[in-house]
C-alpha cells in the first residue's frame, strides 16, 4: 500500500463523510453508531480481550478529553476487512518522566502553559493496551493499510503526532512496517504477569518466593487476621453496590503519580451488564462495609487484574494491597486459570512476588517530516521505563 493519499468525498449511498483512498484499497472514519450496525464490528474483535461489547462501554461512559473514532479499512475489492479505534486528545509529552524533569516544566508552563503538549492521534483505547482491528491472518495486511492512512487521517484532526498506545511486544512483527517508515518504537510502562503453575497461594509462597520475603508475607497476614474479619465477594454485576465502591476507586487514583484515564461510575455500572461472561468485580468487606475492590476481566484462561479500589483509612493497617491479591490469586487457582495479569505500576512489589514483565510498545511519529527526526531522538530520552529504577531488575527487562 503507498503512503501516497488523497481524501475525496465518498458516493451518494455512503454516509461517511470522506474517503480515504490507497493503492491498494480505501479507508474511512465511521462513528460507533455507524459501524455498531456492521457485522465486522462484532466479528472482529469477538476473540480480543476488550471485545466490541466493551469497547462501546468505553466509548459511552469515559468521555473526559477523548474523542472517539473508528478507522474502517477496505481492500481493493471494496470488502471491509479492518476496523481500527483510534482517539484523538491533547498529550503531555512529559507525563512519564521523573521528578526532577517534572519539576523543571511546572516552572516553565507557569510561563507557556501549553508547552511540550501536543494534539495526538492515539490509535488504541483510552483504557488499556492497544490490538489491530483485525482477524488474526489479517493483522500485517491491516498495519499496513493503517500505517498508510493514519497521517492523512492525522492531518485531517489537525494532530501533531499519531501514537500507537500500548501495543502489545507480539505485535512488533506486524508492525515492523511502522518503523521502517518514521516511527519511533520505545517501551510503554509494563504489565506484569505470574504463572499459576501451582494449587494454591500457600504453594505459590512456599515454592516461588524467597524466605525473607514469605515470612514478610505472613506477618502482614497475621496482622490482618487480628482484626475484624474481611469477607471476599465475586460479581459479575457491580450496579447494586457501585455508588458504595466507586469513592474507593477514586481514593487510589488520586494517589496515583501517572494518570491517562479515569473510570466514571456509569462505566462500573455498565461493564458487567455488557460483558458478564468477561468481566468479575471482587468486593472486600469488614463488618458489612466495603473496604477494597478490583475490576478484573477474564479472557483466554486468564484473569486481568485492571482495577484496584482500597479504603486508605484501613489499607495499610490491614495490608489490603496484598491481602486482595492472595484472595485473587486463591481464586484463580480454584477456577484453573494459567495466569494472573497486572497493570502498570507499583513494579516494587511484583518484583519481589516474581512477576514477569509483560511488554507494551509506544510506536510514535511527528505528521511533518521535517520534525519527525527531532520527535524520534527526543522520545528515547522520554522513555517513561528509564525513569523506574525497579523496572530494570526485572529477569525478563531485557524484553522491554
Amino acid at each position: 500500500m503507498s503512503a501516497t493519499t488523497a481524501w475525496s468525498r465518498p458516493g451518494a449511498r455512503e454516509t461517511r463523510d470522506q474517503v480515504l483512498r490507497v493503492d491498494s484499497g480505501r479507508a474511512y472514519v465511521a462513528d460507533l453508531a455507524t459501524i455498531k450496525g456492521s457485522p465486522l464490528w462484532e466479528t472482529i474483535f469477538a476473540g480480543q480481550r476488550k471485545d466490541h461489547r466493551l469497547l462501546a462501554v468505553i466509548e459511552e461512559t469515559i468521555p473526559q478529553d477523548f474523542e472517539y473514532h473508528y478507522l474502517v479499512l477496505e481492500d481493493a475489492r471494496g470488502i471491509p476487512r479492518a476496523i481500527q479505534p483510534f482517539f484523538l486528545r491533547t498529550q503531555d509529552l512529559l507525563a512519564g518522566t521523573g521528578p526532577g524533569m517534572q519539576g523543571l516544566l511546572r516552572r516553565a508552563r507557569a510561563v507557556w502553559p501549553r508547552l511540550l503538549t501536543m494534539r495526538t492521534l492515539m490509535v488504541g483505547s483510552p483504557l488499556g493496551e492497544g490490538s489491530l482491528g483485525a482477524a488474526p491472518e489479517d493483522r500485517d495486511w491491516c498495519a499496513a493499510a493503517l500505517r498508510a492512512a493514519l497521517l492523512p487521517c492525522a492531518r485531517r484532526y489537525r494532530a501533531s503526532l499519531v501514537v500507537l498506545k500500548e501495543f502489545p511486544a507480539s505485535f512488533r512483527s506486524s508492525l515492523a512496517c511502522f518503523v521502517r517508515h518514521g516511527y519511533t518504537r520505545i517501551p510503554s510502562m509494563p504489565y506484569t504477569s505470574l504463572d499459576l503453575s501451582f494449587r494454591d497461594f500457600e504453594e505459590y509462597m512456599r515454592t516461588a518466593l524467597s524466605h525473607a520475603y514469605r515470612k514478610n508475607l505472613r506477618r502482614k497476614f497475621r496482622d490482618a487476621a487480628q482484626a475484624p474479619p474481611i469477607a471476599l465477594e465475586v460479581v459479575s454485576d457491580l450496579t447494586p453496590c457501585a455508588e458504595e465502591v466507586y469513592p474507593l476507586y477514586l481514593q487510589v487514583y488520586e494517589r496515583s503519580a501517572l494518570r491517562f484515564e479515569k473510570l466514571t461510575l456509569d462505566y462500573l455500572r455498565r461493564l458487567g451488564r455488557a460483558a458478564p461472561d468477561k468481566i468479575r468485580f471482587f468486593i472486600w468487606r469488614q463488618s458489612g462495609k466495603a473496604v477494597a475492590f478490583s475490576v478484573c476481566l477474564l479472557h483466554a484462561g486468564a484473569l486481568w487484574d485492571e482495577y484496584l479500589g482500597l479504603d486508605y483509612r484501613v489499607a495499610l493497617d490491614l495490608h489490603l494491597y496484598f491481602y486482595t491479591l492472595r484472595d485473587i490469586i486463591e481464586w484463580c487457582c480454584a477456577q484453573g486459570l494459567g495466569r494472573y495479569y497486572s497493570s502498570a505500576l507499583n513494579y516494587d512489589p511484583k518484583l519481589h512476588l516474581k512477576f514477569s514483565l509483560v511488554p507494551m510498545d509506544l510506536y510514535v511519529r511527528h505528521t511533518r517530516a521535517a520534525f519527525n527526526p527531532i520527535v524520534g531522538r527526543s522520545l528515547r530520552l522520554l522513555d517513561p521505563t528509564r525513569h523506574d529504577p525497579t523496572v530494570k531488575k526485572f529477569h525478563n527487562a531485557d524484553d522491554l
